[in-house]
């Protein structure tokens, strides 16, 4: 089992944890190409760290699958946008933390 970690990136949790949940239980090499296609923002990311996973183990991806995908939330970046009459209004940046875990695959025996 290996795992990869990337934190404090500028994603939101909320968007990236739709993509997480879809990838998890997958065969590494089906995550893969299923993210590749997906036109998300975080689908390029996770699919990054999937494979930084594969590789910390040194496996290849068809002989792994992705056991544990989790996106947690880090801290929000906060600005500031003016409004009229000199009034602002407040912006959130939020950023995540992506972990994956990838597990060796159990052979059935004939």
């Amino acid at each position: 089992m290996s795992k990869a970690i990337l934190k404090f990136i500028r994603l939101s949790p909320t968007k990236a944890r739709l993509i997480a949940r879809e990838v998890q239980g997958m065969n590494a090499e089906l995550a893969l190409a299923s993210l590749e296609f997906t036109p998300n923002k975080s689908a390029k990311i996770i699919s990054k760290v999937i494979a930084s996973a594969v590789s910390n183990g040194g496996f290849e991806p068809e002989e792994v699958i992705v056991s544990s995908c989790r996106v947690d939330a880090g801290p929000v970046l906060k600005r500031f946008r003016p409004r009229a009459r000199g009034s602002a209004s407040g912006i959130r940046k939020p950023t995540s933390h992506v972990f994956v875990e990838v597990s060796k695959l159990a052979k059935k025996e004939d």
